[in-house]
């Protein structure tokens, strides 16, 4: 195997239990003999691929993920290709020392945390695109963030080899595209969606949540009471995309420092708009601004 450097390799980060570690890894090199170790103990390997600056929705997927295979590796990696030219990766949260011991206690085997000179070095140049389910709901309004997504797993896909990827059910358009991305390039991983975590006021957890304001929060909290508005009318007979929509149009209206993105009723596994709702199998989804924070969300209706 040529080695770029070994930095990071098994060396313990956080104990588990007893006699039991969590390793921080850094490094290319080091992630893929960690993996191939781990392949060879005849190990199943789950992917939770996260940008760091954890919340209780990526607590819900490493904890997910541990129950279901026999190791864990979470990414730590603030991937800069999905952002679009008016946000600077530099500005993300990070929480570094916080996210390891989360993941040390939700029972991850591994952090990677690699650099971006490590996963994109000097002179990259390819790219991979999924042309379809990335034209729905957030492609127009962020034309290269998909683009972003389905450059960056298959390389961790080729470092980890994992059996299993875990996304929340809040990014479900994420999860749709890796996973006909997966199809189409014939990577034989599984995506495992875990139900979206929702606050005590239903709004699903964010890596921003914890920087609003109370009014900014009340605002927020009109998004999750739409989608239940809209799951209302559905269970009460309404069919009507056209209403549905209308509805909850109205309702985000209301308030002040909502900007609606856009509101849409698709078939959860096409995105395509659909022009009537079968119960249990129709999606809402929205997207809008909380003065200069953006949130999406969604419901089988």
């Amino acid at each position: 195997m040529n080695k770029r450097g070994g930095g990071g390799l098994f060396k313990p980060s956080f104990a588990l239990n007893p006699g039991s570690f969590m390793q921080k890894i850094e490094t290319v090199v080091a992630m893929r003999t960690l993996a191939t170790s781990l392949s060879l103990e005849g190990k199943t390997i789950a992917l939770v691929p996260t940008q760091g600056a954890l919340h209780a929705g990526q607590e819900a997927l490493i904890r997910a993920a541990a129950q279901h295979a026999d190791a864990v590796i979470v990414s730590l990696f603030v991937n800069p290709l999905p952002f679009p030219a008016n946000e600077i990766p530099a500005n993300y949260p990070r929480s570094l020392e916080a996210d390891l011991e989360l993941c040390a206690a939700c029972g991850a085997t591994a952090v990677f945390t690699p650099s971006t000179e490590e996963i994109y070095p000097r002179g990259f140049s390819t790219h991979v695109s999924e042309d379809v389910l990335s034209r729905f709901l957030c492609g127009p309004s962020r034309p290269n963030h998909f683009r972003g997504v389905t450059t960056l797993l298959p390389k961790l896909f080729n470092i980890i080899r994992p059996d299993y990827v875990y996304f929340g059910g809040k990014t479900a358009q994420r999860a749709g595209v890796v996973r006909k991305m997966i199809a189409d390039l014939e990577f034989g991983v599984e995506v495992i969606v875990v139900p979206t975590v929702r606050e005590a006021d239903g709004l699903a957890a964010g890596v921003n949540n914890k920087e609003f304001t109370t009014q900014m929060r009340q605002e927020a909290g009109a998004i999750f009471a739409s989608l239940k508005r809209a799951k209302e009318m559905v269970e009460a007979g309404v069919r009507s995309p056209d209403r549905l929509i209308a509805e909850v149009t109205h309702i985000l209206g209301e308030r002040r420092r909502i900007r609606v993105i856009y509101v849409t009723i698709v078939d959860p596994t096409t995105l395509e708009a659909v022009k009537d709702v079968a119960p249990g199998q129709t999606m809402m989804a929205i997207a809008a601004w909380i003065d200069e924070v953006r949130l999406i969300d969604n419901a089988l209706l």
